[in-house]
């Protein structure tokens, strides 16, 4: 991937919609092939056809594209949408792991990758809801 202005989005500089879908597709796929991520798969409804859709939706809004979930199903309430589900740091790790190879496996530059990662890593340490 080459490298984009620091005005751009980082929707931009990821490669707009057809590579964020690969994105999220590749992590998806990944966590379906790998049993290092069963931790996660199992708390997807199957298929995964719509969460592999939803977070597409909503990682084209919070990168500055378009407000795809946000125009389907208003404002994201990321944790309040998570509580159900029983996260932990195993659960943290596993999806930030599965993130983390699925843009090596995209070859997304390093110096974005490494901004993603910390972001990412926020929000899915904010999600868990118990220990361990």
């Amino acid at each position: 991937m080459t490298q984009h202005s620091d005005s751009s989005t980082l929707y931009e500089q990821i490669g707009g919609a057809e590579k964020l879908r690969e994105l999220v597709d590749r992590f998806y796929d990944l966590m379906s092939l790998e049993a290092d991520f069963n931790g996660i798969l199992k708390l997807h409804p199957t298929p995964l056809s719509g969460s592999r859709d939803k977070l597409f939706w909503f990682l084209s809004g919070w990168m500055g594209g378009p407000d795809l979930y946000i125009e389907q199903f208003g404002h994201p309430r990321l944790r309040a949408r998570h509580l159900p589900y029983q996260i932990g740091i195993s659960e943290r790790n596993q999806w930030l792991i599965c993130m983390c190879t699925a843009m090596q496996d995209m070859q997304i530059e390093e110096k974005l990758r490494d901004r993603l990662l910390q972001s990412f890593y926020e929000t899915a340490d904010w999600m868990r809801n118990r220990e361990g």
